[in-house]
């Protein structure tokens, strides 16, 4: 029997996310297995919310430092406290990073900068316009040969790649927020190369989503 779906709710601490982000670990992990870089370095993930992700993929490489960072600061305690259950040492504590707001993009430093990072399910709940400070951001933190995972559901040049994915666009746009809504592969492009990256690879997912990797030019 299928496990039924919460209301749509995009709190990160909702029913709904946790029902989403359990469905979407274990493929987005298989993509973190083959990209992630084989020594010790640094990955951050945006956009964190409750800390299900981070904390799923951490124990996997214990020779990566992971860094959850979030605009809302209300999530972190649960982020902490799911690190300290599951004794993911590799975690540290999160990071307020607001993508709207240059001043809290931290400067890491050459030698502390990201040799990659991830973002989970945003686009769909965020408007277009985010895109910019998340390609401006990772630019800032990314290593030169670094790289941006971006997942989640997307139109992709103006195109629904399947009827589901409509159905969904058109579930989200129902609700009345006006950001809700697919967002289109097309304009996170454009947003990239405004700073120097651009869609090195575009993987297919289950259930119709997509991981988008950014790299620098």
């Amino acid at each position: 029997m299928n496990q039924e779906i919460p209301p749509l709710d995009p709190h990160p601490l909702s029913e709904y996310v946790a029902w989403a982000g359990g469905r979407n670990r274990e493929p987005i992990l298989g993509v973190l297995k083959d990209k992630l870089p084989k020594d010790p370095e640094r990955i951050l993930e945006m956009a964190s919310g409750s800390g299900m992700h981070i904390n799923y993929f951490a124990p996997h490489f214990e020779h990566l430092h992971f860094q959850p960072s979030d605009k809302d600061v209300e999530v972190f305690d649960n982020i902490k406290e799911l690190s300290g259950n599951l004794g993911n040492n590799n975690i540290a504590d999160p990071v307020h990073l607001d993508l709207t707001d240059p001043q809290t993009w931290f400067n890491p430093g050459p030698e502390k900068s990201f040799a990659a990072i991830f973002c989970i399910n945003i686009f769909q709940v965020a408007p277009i316009s985010i895109a910019d400070g998340m390609m401006k951001c990772a630019a800032h933190l990314l290593k030169d040969d670094g790289f941006l995972l971006i997942y989640g559901p997307f139109q992709i040049e103006g195109q629904f790649s399947t009827d589901s994915n409509k159905a969904f666009h058109e579930t989200l746009s129902s609700v009345g927020v006006p950001e809700w809504g697919l967002k289109d592969v097309a304009d996170l492009k454009k947003a990239a190369a405004n700073y120097g990256l651009e869609l090195k690879e575009r993987i297919n997912m289950p259930s119709n989503n997509f991981s988008l990797i950014f790299g620098k030019i």
